[in-house]
Order: C-alpha cells, then structure tokens, then sequence
C-alpha cells in the first residue's frame, strides 16, 4: 500500500511542468527525480536548525527568559568561527581518500553528529536558563555556557553538512545543471525553514519550558533518521580513489587558482555586504514583533515561515530567468533593490503599530534574499574550476556564514547599546529596533554601489569576467 501511493505520488510529481516546479528538469534516467528529492532533505534538517536557533530559541531566550539580546547574538555569532573553515571542509571533500571510496559522505555523517550533539546539550542549558524545578540553584554561568557550546555545535555540523551536501549533489549531475540542482537543495532548505516554523508554532501554541525541550529533543532524533534517509546510497564507492597516487595541490594553491578569476574578489565581497544586509536583523526579527507589536510566540517563530515562503518565490523566479540564458548579476542587483522597500515596511509597521505591514515587510525581505543568493550562487559556480566545485562552494558559504554571523552580532549589540541609553525611545519604544533596520538599509545601498560595475559598468561581461561554463579554467 505504501509503495504503491508512493510511486503514484513520484509520477504526479515528475509530470509537473517545470515551470510550476522549479530545477524538476534537473532528473534524468541515470539520476530520478526521487532520488534529489531524498538527497535535498539534508536541507530540511539544516533548515529545521535554523529555525530553531535563529528563530523560536533567540525570541524566547530574550522575551521569556530574559537573555540580554547581545548575549543571544554574540551565542548565536559562534558558529561564525567554523565559517571561514567551510572552504577548506570543501576543499577536503574534494580531495579526501577512504578506504571504502567515499568522498562526501564521511563529511556529512560527522556533521550530523555534531548537530545531534548541540541538540542534546541545548535542553539542559533552557533548564538551567529558565531556574526549572531544581536547575535554580545552578549558577547562571553554567546555562549560559552550555547554551553557546550547544549553539556552537549546532552550528558547526550546519556548515559541514551543508557545504559537503550541496557538494555530493552538485558531483551527481552534468557540469551543465549544477547551478540548478544546487539551486533545488536551496529550495528545499526554504521548504524545511518554512514547514519547520509551522510546526514549531503549532506545538509552541501552548508554550512552557518543557514544551520547548520536548521540541528539541525531538528535532535532535529527527536529524539523525533523516540524514541517514536522504545520504544512504548516493555516493558510489570508488575504492579505486582510494589507493590512485594523483598529487593533490595544497588548499593555499587550489585557494589562489580560486580566487585569482578576474572579478572573483568584487563577487566575494558583493556576496559578503548582501548577507549582511539581509541577515542583521535575523536575531532581532522576532523579539521585534513581541516587544514592539504585541504577536505572541506562535505568530514570531511563524514570521520564519513567511521569510521562507518569500525566499522559495525568489528562487523559482531567478532559476525561470536564468535558464533563459540571463545574467546571474540581474538577480543579485534586484534582490538587493527589493530589500530596500522591504526594511522600509518593516520600519513603518512600527511607526503604524500595524502588523500587516511587518508581515508583508518580512515577505518582501524573503523575497530578495532569494534573488539575491539564488544570483551569487549561480554566479560562483560558474567561476569555479574544474574538479573544485566543493571550494567554489565552501567558498561561496564561507564569505556568506561569516558576513552573516558578524551581521547578527552586531545588530543585537546595537539594540542593547541604544536601549540603555538615555534617548532609548526617541522615535518611539522601537528606536533600537529601527536604527538596525535602517543600517540594513544602509548595506543594501552599498551592495548596489558594488554591483554596479559588474550590472552595467565595464566590468559586465567582459573577457574574463567569471561568466564562464562550468568546467572553468583548468
């Protein structure tokens, strides 16, 4: 029985036309599309983790318990230590020897473990944080350093999994449909964000400390099946690779291979400025919608939902644009002119006290971040080099992860600096709110100043320029 709603629900969805269904061109005979669709659920656990760090967990560390905003953000900022290493993880992937012939998939294993691992100690810092039945009598250093080690391990297996995932993927398609099947596993992490918030604010609807551990200890077991799930039988074992004696360069050479492309450095930095823009008021978000417009914990943790819905149309619009043969640089320059309105409606929802507005502002906000990172992915892997896709990746993650864990950081050390000072509320109770959305504001202006020469100056298509297919320079 169950076999047999499965295949009928395969065959539904192969027959979607690919327009209703973005990157389902991607499947062929050797690679169905049911086997993406299982190999892309790692990004649904990816998502699930970001949702519950940088969503449900930050508003009730900050609202509930009373965590001081810059302290959740720098914790929420750790995993931005093993950032810059998602190149060399990369790197790795890509020249990594085992006796059983895999490349890719002892990677993902140690960073599920690890993400396991920061789920299993999270529980005991909220019970330590929250002063729950006996934990009152811990001293408040030991909850708050236990929740960073559990941020920090969190953290970590998200850059490794993710970066050695998209890898994996990338390794089972054509050089020519990589950007798209790379461009399915970001969707697929938009779906788990989204499906994640609805269930997390449908099972926090009652919320209580408990509740909340139960939640966590049960995306901790999740993480486990499902990864297992979606690795199991992807990567051919190659035993030949192995004992092959090929020399591999060292990452110091493979990196400046990487980065002497013509423009490589413009594209970095680009990619580092829109995520900071997008991303410093991730953390703030949803403390924003408690304090300054009255939503509850349920309708917070569901804003990550809208985030991510409006992300999904913003990659299905650049992946039917880019197919067309467009420039992914069109994509980026757009994602980061949308995100100028939608910080601006962000900003006014406060000023109306109208939270129709902040919706609508974080749906937006979505909505650019998914042109925008859809544009510089697309854009990275066609500079990447032949037999380097895993750099080119880990590079991409590497400026994006560290742009965005500085971002957090900083925007949640602005709120509390303005919310301690005299003119706290000089344009209202969510001054130290607005001031850090008119900085991202601020990024997007500077993100278009960047692109501008590689949109419609000089730079645009020139000899050289990194718009090149995807075997790249040798």
């Amino acid at each position: 029985m169950f076999k047999r709603y499965r295949q009928f629900a395969l065959v539904k969805l192969a027959n979607l036309a690919p327009r209703y269904l973005p990157f389902a061109d991607v499947a062929s005979d050797d690679l169905p599309l049911g086997r993406l669709m299982r190999l892309s659920l790692f990004q649904v656990t990816v998502g699930m983790a970001l949702v519950l760090l940088v969503g449900t967990l930050n508003r009730v560390m900050i609202v509930e318990l009373g965590v001081p905003a810059s302290l959740v953000s720098i914790m929420l900022a750790l995993p931005l230590v093993f950032a810059p290493f998602r190149a060399l993880i990369g790197y790795r992937s890509d020249t990594y020897k085992s006796a059983l012939g895999w490349r890719r998939i002892p990677y993902i294993w140690k960073g599920t473990m690890l993400q396991f691992g920061g789920f299993a100690i999270m529980p005991f810092a909220l019970l330590v944080l929250s002063g729950f039945g006996e934990s009152h009598d811990a001293p408040v250093w030991l909850g708050y350093s236990a929740a960073a080690l559990a941020f920090l391990l969190v953290g970590a297996g998200v850059h490794m999994v993710q970066t050695v995932g998209l890898a994996l993927a990338t390794d089972l398609v054509p050089p020519r449909d990589q950007p798209n099947v790379v461009g399915l596993m970001y969707v697929m992490l938009l779906v788990g964000m989204g499906v994640s918030a609805m269930v997390f604010g449908a099972l926090l609807e009652n919320y209580s400390a408990g509740r909340l551990i139960q939640v966590i200890q049960g995306a901790a077991v999740f993480t486990i099946f499902v990864n297992v799930f979606a690795i199991w039988k992807q990567e051919s074992r190659d035993r030949s690779r192995a004992i092959a004696a090929i020399p591999q360069p060292e990452f110091s050479e493979a990196w400046r291979r990487f980065i002497a492309g013509k423009n490589a450095l413009r594209r970095l930095i680009v990619i580092a400025l829109g995520t900071a823009a997008f991303g410093m008021a991730d953390v703030l978000l949803e403390p924003y919608g408690g304090q300054i417009l009255g939503m509850t914990v349920s309708e917070t943790t569901r804003l990550t939902a809208t985030l991510a819905c409006g992300g999904i149309v913003g990659f299905g619009l650049a992946s039917r644009v880019l197919s067309r043969g467009a420039d992914p640089i069109t994509m980026v320059w757009y994602g980061a002119l949308v995100g100028v309105p939608a910080f601006a409606a962000i900003i006014l929802s406060a000023t109306w006290q109208i939270p129709a507005i902040f919706i609508i502002g974080v749906l937006l906000t979505g909505f650019g971040a998914g042109l925008f990172s859809h544009g510089t992915l697309t854009a990275t892997m066609r500079m990447a080099p032949k037999e380097q896709t895993g750099l080119a990746l880990g590079a991409w993650g590497a400026v994006q992860a560290t742009a965005a864990g500085i971002a957090i950081a900083i925007g949640g050390v602005i709120r509390d600096v303005i919310v301690n000072t005299p003119d706290a509320d000089w344009f209202g109770p969510g001054t130290a709110y607005l001031a850090v959305f008119g900085l991202e504001i601020a990024l997007l202006t500077l993100t278009l100043i960047a692109v501008y020469p590689l949109r419609f100056g000089k730079l645009a298509n020139g000899p050289g320029s990194g718009m090149v297919p995807l075997s790249g320079r040798s």
